[in-house]
């Protein structure tokens, strides 16, 4: 596992003893602390804990999108406020089992089912702390973004692919939705973009995501 520090109050944790690496993201909030996504199981999260028992503050939990990855660790925090997009909620409840079955060796600890408290459709904000959850649909139609104002940087989840060679991600929506994501997204004012698998990345990476997803035939609407 790798911990780096992003701009004034994040923390990326890495992981990849699976063969392949996925982000855990944290942010030092004034009023919550808040952790974007929860990987492969209760295992996966104890480091992070351990910076959330620092803090002494009130934790949120935002889920990205509802794939095995990003989720099996949310039992962990039974107690603590766990949001996402409303079609997450739905879908955990209807591919659970499904992805258990076809996934289960990369289990990390404990995972058990723990579904969102609060979703919502748009967008959720929360002013004391600068931080804005909004709908992205692209990789998947339930997808949602977090964007850290204060800090200038944008949690994307699987919006971008997951290496810098296959930036493209897969795409389960239509790729007007997917191409019209990325302009919004452009439109934000960051300089640092955090994803579920790839490293830290320039703005700029999201104009290189938009013109191949342009001009790539290969990815039709």
């Amino acid at each position: 596992m790798q911990i780096r520090k992003v701009k004034n109050r994040g923390i990326l944790f890495t992981f990849s003893d699976t063969g392949w690496d996925f982000n855990i993201y944290f942010i030092k909030g004034r009023r919550y602390n808040y952790i974007i996504d929860t990987g492969l199981g209760s295992d996966t999260i104890k480091p992070v804990m351990e910076y959330v028992k620092e803090t002494g503050k009130e934790t949120i939990v935002i889920i990205t999108h509802h794939h095995w990855d990003h989720i099996w660790g949310n039992s962990a925090f039974n107690g603590c406020l766990l949001i996402s997009h409303k079609l997450c909620r739905e879908q955990i409840i209807a591919n659970w089992d499904s992805m258990l079955a076809k996934n289960h060796s990369y289990c990390r600890g404990e995972v058990k089912m723990h579904l969102p408290d609060l979703v919502f459709e748009n967008e959720l904000y929360f002013a004391e702390d600068k931080i804005k959850l909004f709908h992205s649909p692209g990789h998947t139609p339930d997808s949602i973004s977090i964007m850290d104002e204060e800090d200038a940087v944008l949690m994307l989840g699987d919006n971008i692919g997951d290496t810098v060679e296959d930036i493209i991600p897969s795409i389960y929506c239509e790729k007007d939705i997917y191409i019209d994501t990325i302009k919004s997204y452009l439109k934000l004012d960051f300089d640092t973009c955090i994803s579920g698998h790839n490293t830290v990345l320039a703005k700029d990476a999201l104009e290189t995501v938009l013109h191949r997803m342009q001009t790539d035939n290969s990815h039709p609407s």
